[in-house]
């Protein structure tokens, strides 16, 4: 997943030694969900599946990375096919490599580009006997990844007593309890242009996830390129978008709408977030920033309207 990881206690203080714990048992969280889910690991078991996808051969995955394809299984059917991870072989098309998959000669499922083998249909993953797990496909679990490992490092740091923290994970967190200042958690709406923040929002017991551009852009042949694909198409989504923050319970689902609503596009985000109750902020290519009512009821200050 590749993201910078920072741990920060509010509310009550709380011992040196014990920080140091629980920030050793969050490491031991993301490096044990690295070795199930990154598709940028040689050894992971995502990579040993990934170059497996279309075979016959049946997998037995460990209990995180079968929590984390069922999870994303069940994003791809709740969003209308929408959200599909599906995408790692335009990912590495476009420049943005993994682990090599080495698929010994066999074609991939995508490099046919008739309407059929880019249709969404049928399920991500395919099960077989009591554990057993195939894919039709090559997968990268990144964006839902980060936010399940964010759920299980949380549930972690809850079960040993920890109570107001703020959990980070790039642009995904956790943020429970109290921040130090004895209020909710005090947090910014990033400029995805590297500006100063946007907005602040206050926050408690809640997840927030951003999907932005800023970070993970490049060149190809001449032409700005994202990670942000569309798998309709395998390309780049042309949103009219350049971040989409979404604030909610969970944080796996928090990344699942925020990558949802920025497909959907600057037309069509306004209606669909707020049709779904979600609270929403997002960045036109124009800097403009915009927020739902559920948005604006967290929201303590905004930029373009400050004196």
């Amino acid at each position: 997943m590749g993201s910078p990881l920072r741990l920060t206690f509010g509310g009550e203080a709380i011992l040196p030694a014990d920080a140091d714990r629980h920030w050793q048992a969050v490491v031991g969280e993301f490096e044990a969900a690295e070795a199930a889910m990154s598709r940028f690991r040689d050894t992971s078991e995502l990579t040993a599946l990934n170059r497996a996808a279309a075979a016959t051969t049946v997998s037995y995955p460990s209990s995180r990375l079968r929590r984390a394809l069922t999870s994303a299984d069940r994003a791809h059917r709740i969003s209308d096919g929408r959200f599909d991870p599906r995408v790692l072989a335009d990912l590495d098309r476009l420049g943005y490599r993994g682990a090599a998959l080495d698929r010994q000669g066999r074609p991939d499922p995508l490099d046919d580009a008739s309407a059929d083998a880019r249709a969404f249909r049928g399920r991500l993953v395919g099960r077989s006997g009591r554990d057993g797990l195939t894919i039709a496909r090559p997968v990268d679990l990144g964006g839902i990844g980060k936010g399940l490992t964010l759920r299980w490092a949380t549930h972690l740091l809850e079960r040993r007593g920890a109570r107001d923290f703020l959990l980070e994970a790039g642009g995904d967190l956790a943020a429970r309890g109290h921040g130090p200042d004895g209020g909710p958690w005090q947090l910014g709406v990033e400029d995805p242009t590297g500006g100063e923040d946007l907005a602040v929002m206050a926050v408690s017991d809640r997840a927030v996830a951003t999907s932005s551009i800023r970070v993970h852009s490049w060149s190809v042949d001449g032409r700005a390129v994202h990670h942000l694909l569309d798998p309709r198409t395998g390309e780049p989504a042309d949103s009219g978008l350049l971040a989409v923050t979404v604030v909610g319970p969970d944080p796996a689902w928090a990344e699942v709408w925020s990558k949802v609503l920025f497909l959907g596009g600057r037309d069509a985000i306004p209606g669909e977030a707020r049709s779904r109750g979600l609270a929403a902020w997002w960045v036109a290519d124009d800097g403009i920033l915009e927020m739902t009512a559920a948005a604006r009821a967290l929201t303590i200050w905004v930029a373009a309207e400050a004196g």
